[in-house]
């Protein structure tokens, strides 16, 4: 990403805990220098700063409440003022709320749009100038549930499907100079409240029998933000569960 001798900089949204932190982490543990940011999480993100540290890596961590767009313009000025030029932009910092259909309200849909989509879009604004010099990248952290809507989420998975479209839109203002590119996660660490059984269901239609890891997220990331001729590309990390659903 950086020039020849120097060490890149990333901002990874949402970075204290779950998908976030692995991403976070892999790219210290290859030589970039990290941004770190939470809203509430300030233990974890001080305690994930202080572990890469330790392994020889560079961050720091920095707070901002990313459901406000001015909040999160505010927070790419500050983490460029004090680290440098973004070679890096990560937008893995999202909203997910159940809410059946019938009881979505105008407050639910309008926290997830601010969220995932509305605040990463002035964040990828306000980055540009530094991404451009740099000639960096941005990958947005979507969901293959904005290509295969499940039910329950639909503020959550409209957001994802217009932060996707977003996404290949800004691949195309921003070119050439800067690259932008998507991760959709299939099922990745589960929620908690799931049974047995509802967690062996759901195995069973991933042709990798498996489910996904932070770490496979992690990758995909890293892999993107170094493929020099890919951009306006959206890489589905799934074991394979939307071949199987067609």
């Amino acid at each position: 990403m950086a020039g020849e001798g120097e060490q890149p900089v990333a901002l990874v949204t949402g970075a204290a805990r779950r998908v976030g932190a692995a991403i976070a982490r892999h790219l210290a543990a290859h030589g970039t220098t990290v941004a770190v940011h939470y809203h509430h999480s300030r233990e974890l993100a001080d305690s994930l700063v202080d572990e890469i540290r330790r392994a020889g890596g560079r961050a720091q961590g920095f707070a901002a409440d990313l459901t406000s767009a001015d909040s999160g313009a505010r927070l790419v000025e500050e983490v460029q003022r004090q680290l440098g030029d973004l070679d890096l932009l990560v937008h893995s910092a999202a909203g997910f709320e159940r809410q059946a259909f019938g009881s979505v309200d105008p407050d639910a849909w309008d926290r997830m749009l601010s969220l995932n989509t509305r605040t990463p879009f002035f964040m990828s604004q306000q980055a540009a100038p530094g991404l451009r010099r740099t000639r960096g990248s941005i990958v947005f952290v979507t969901c293959s549930s904005a290509t295969t809507p499940f039910r329950g989420y639909a503020p959550y998975v409209v957001s994802k499907g217009a932060t996707a479209h977003m996404m290949r839109t800004l691949a195309v203002e921003l070119a050439p100079d800067i690259r932008v590119n998507a991760v959709a996660p299939g099922t990745v660490l589960p929620p908690d409240d799931m049974s047995d059984d509802q967690l062996s269901r759901i195995r069973d239609r991933i042709p990798l029998h498996r489910f996904g890891c932070a770490q496979d997220i992690a990758e995909a990331v890293a892999f993107l933000a170094n493929a020099s001729f890919v951009t306006g590309h959206e890489l589905l990390v799934d074991g394979g569960r939307a071949l199987a659903s067609r």
